[in-house]
């Protein structure tokens, strides 16, 4: 009877994934979807980099925002968080001889703040009344020359108060191969693109590296003041929009992550960084999570392989499911299929990732970062 309850759960959870969840797995919302037409008069925009320690991606990062290729003004406002290298300098360096960088020495971190929300409103302050719109993007982000053009023209002609890209991550090394994929394709699970882009949809959601908002609207929210201790922050930002208007997300190939995760041990890091926040910092949800990703990813090969009779087939009937529901992600970052049949390993290993980010923040060195230990501001 425990098997057979068990089989049932399991294939009601991934019928419903499949089927009712808003498409998520299909990965349909992109950037290379058709655009609206272009605006008559291009707005003006600011981006905002915050940086720390950035010496090795920022040449390259600052690089690519040099060269876009917008038509109207735009302006670059670099925080150097109180970088413990040159990463000013050599920011400087890319930009010799242009105007549109500036560089500010971003003040100490103030209490209540993290690192990061603590440069961008910095960066923000320092752009004022300028700019109509705030290109919000990270240090370790290049982007193509058209993808500022492309995010305005999106923003402008289909009224979106926030358009956001989920940035390509790096796809290398074999941590980056069996794990990143699964990475993006969970975060559109908990954030169905679909379901955010849709104006009657009341969730708001966002991919930090790269966020393209309305000043205005961004100021009626309450700027980013109002999410100073988020942890999770592009997605807090996300539903705070959301508040004030239609916000649009999607996937891309304009805008890619330059930051390596060569070792298994980095890449548990990145997740455990925010994996406790995600669940309010609560052990019951904690508790429900794992037990949650048990049932839905180890359930279905286990009932597969040593079930019998209803509970196999059922089990057999998921599994199959959530090897097709990874498919489409693992083409879009051009991995091997047979990467669906050991997604059940890797969502276990999100699952210590996720109880590694609790024991850290029990710890008091939760939301380590850049030498911050920063989880507990959102307890």
């Amino acid at each position: 009877m425990t098997l057979t309850l068990i089989a049932t759960l399991t294939l009601i959870i991934w019928l419903y994934l499949v089927i009712l969840h808003d498409g998520f797995w299909l990965t349909r919302e992109r950037d290379t979807n058709p655009l609206p037409d272009p605006p008559l008069h291009w707005p003006t925009v600011v981006a905002v980099v915050p940086a720390r320690d950035e010496a090795d991606v920022i040449a390259a990062s600052i690089g690519s925002l040099l060269d876009q290729d917008y038509p109207g003004d735009f302006h670059i406002i670099l925080v150097d968080d109180n970088s413990s290298d040159d990463t000013a300098d050599i920011a400087l360096n890319a930009a010799a001889g242009m105007d549109r960088l500036t560089v500010i020495s971003g003040a100490p971190l103030a209490s209540g703040w993290t690192g990061k929300l603590w440069a961008v409103n910095q960066g923000i302050a320092a752009a004022g009344d300028a700019p109509d719109w705030l290109w919000l993007t990270d240090a370790d982000i290049t982007h193509r020359p058209d993808t500022l053009r492309t995010l305005v023209q999106r923003a402008k002609g289909d009224n979106r108060v926030l358009v956001t890209l989920m940035a390509k991550l790096r796809c290398d090394s074999i941590a980056e191969r069996s794990l990143v994929p699964a990475f993006v394709w969970f975060f559109q699970m908990l954030y169905p693109f679909g379901r955010v882009n849709k104006r009657t949809s009341k969730l708001g959601a966002a991919a930090g590296g790269c966020m393209l908002a309305e000043r205005e609207s961004l100021e009626r929210a309450g700027g980013i003041a109002a999410l100073k201790n988020a942890l999770i922050d592009d997605c807090t930002l996300g539903a705070l929009m959301k508040r004030q208007g239609s916000v649009w997300l999607g996937l891309t190939d304009r805008s890619v992550s330059i930051r390596r995760y060569e070792t298994w041990q980095s890449v548990a890091a990145m997740i455990s960084r925010s994996a406790y926040a995600q669940l309010n910092y609560s052990a019951l949800l904690l508790a429900g999570t794992i037990i949650g990703l048990a049932i839905t990813y180890l359930a279905p090969p286990l009932l597969t392989m040593f079930g019998r009779g209803y509970a196999q087939i059922a089990g057999a009937i998921a599994w199959g499911l959530m090897i097709i529901a990874f498919q489409p992600m693992l083409r879009f970052y051009r991995r091997s299929p047979l990467w669906g049949i050991a997604l059940p390993l890797i969502a276990s290993f999100y699952g210590g990732c996720t109880f590694a980010s609790a024991r850290a923040h029990w710890q008091g060195r939760g939301g380590m970062w850049k030498g911050r230990a920063q989880a507990e501001l959102g307890a």
